[in-house]
């Protein structure tokens, strides 16, 4: 690969991840705190992202992927996405703020897909080019974190403004991209296969089965984390939270590169068993950890991101890349990303959004914080089910083919 294209689809990832970083991690904080919205409002909020996620592959697969080369579809995408996020900034309203988020959403999730389709189309052998190319992605998102946060606009709507900014730029940016013409024009349309579900009949292989149903269980703890760790980290007195909660990304890429020599060592069961292992004992530290003596703990269960994602998610698209026959192998993969980004974190959001709830402390009709002990220790509880399931079901020595 040329060393200019590579530039291009470096800060292109840089640029698409950036836009997230500037308002994911905390949304939450800023809807409770500034907008008073509960937990079931804000976990509901949240849901918008997975409702996006199911809708995303139909997007590029029946519209993007057919007429329209994939890099011009992300330069309106992001285009169409900085008019909403500016837009966003000044809703205040819950049902309006829950559909403004999800018009956003669909615009946005598509473009994931989008910018991984630009890359692959110049690469000669993406599995040894693409890391390299993706990481810059985890940057944006890192420096995205530390601008809002070093900038005191974890619970300001001006974190929608940069982030409007920042898509406008990445979107007239998308247009100088290399060309990407679509490679499904005038194929016919399979549903199915778009979600992933030309994969189902892989579902009689018990590893299989047993590794999409826990891919969608550890999806539901999962958002409790994406959801309310920004707020949660604010409540305890922490400063600057989202800033030290990039210490997770920057451990999910020294864990990334750390992934050959664990897979060499432990094997896929093992490794998925570490991952949800830190699931559970990230929570317990957020549970009884505080920010004065104790604060080890909450900086512990940061870092842990790296282990509980690499370890789990990425582990299980290898396995899962490696061991599916070839024919429904891309389905394969479309059906975990379904159980989990979709169905799984959307669950997840709304039972998240549930239990803040359900432990939020009231005085004199005004809320007055919440007990998180109590919160933290329900995904962990449901992590526990995930590693027991995985455990006793598993068996690595059988294929999935």
């Amino acid at each position: 690969m040329k060393t200019s294209i590579r530039f291009q689809l470096s800060l292109m990832m840089f640029l698409q991840f950036f836009v997230w970083g500037c308002w994911y991690a905390t949304v939450g904080n800023y809807l409770s705190k500034n907008l008073g919205f509960d937990g079931a409002v804000i976990g509901g909020i949240f849901s918008t992202i997975s409702i996006a996620a199911i809708i995303a592959p139909l997007f590029v697969g029946i519209i993007a992927d057919r007429f329209f080369e994939a890099q011009r579809v992300l330069a309106v995408s992001h285009i169409i996405g900085a008019g909403i996020l500016y837009y966003i900034s000044s809703v205040s309203d819950p049902d309006m703020f829950y559909w403004i988020l999800l018009l956003y959403s669909i615009f946005y999730m598509p473009t994931l897909a989008l910018t991984n389709a630009v890359s692959f189309y110049q690469m000669s052998s993406p599995e040894k080019e693409f890391p390299g190319i993706r990481v810059l992605g985890t940057i944006g998102w890192i420096i995205a974190g530390l601008f809002i946060s070093f900038a005191k606009l974890e619970a300001s709507s001006d974190q929608f403004l940069i982030a409007a900014a920042a898509s406008l730029i990445t979107g007239l940016y998308c247009f100088t991209l290399p060309n990407t013409p679509s490679e499904s024009k005038g194929q016919p349309i399979n549903i199915g296969k778009l979600l992933g579900l030309d994969a189902l009949k892989l579902m009689k292989n018990r590893n299989f089965a047993v590794l999409v149903l826990s891919s969608f269980l550890v999806s539901i703890p999962l958002n409790f984390y994406f959801a309310f760790a920004n707020s949660f980290l604010n409540e305890a007195g922490m400063e600057f939270a989202a800033a030290k909660m990039t210490l997770g990304q920057m451990s999910e890429i020294v864990f990334m590169l750390l992934m050959p020599f664990f897979f060499s060592r432990l094997g896929v069961k093992k490794m998925i068993l570490v991952g949800i292992l830190s699931w559970i004992l990230r929570y317990v530290l957020f549970a009884y950890g505080d920010n004065q003596t104790m604060v080890w703990m909450f900086y512990t269960g940061i870092l842990l991101h790296g282990i509980c994602y690499d370890f789990f998610f990425v582990t299980g698209q290898i396995y899962v890349d490696n061991e599916a026959p070839e024919e429904v192998r891309a389905s394969a993969q479309g059906l975990i990303t379904l159980a989990t980004y979709g169905v799984g974190m959307y669950l997840g959001a709304i039972v998240a959004g549930q239990i803040v709830n359900k432990y939020t402390i009231m005085e004199n009709g005004v809320e007055a914080g919440h007990d998180w002990s109590q919160i933290w220790m329900v995904p962990a509880g449901l992590a526990v089910v995930v590693l027991i399931l995985f455990l006793a079901l598993f068996r690595e020595e059988e294929s999935i083919g």
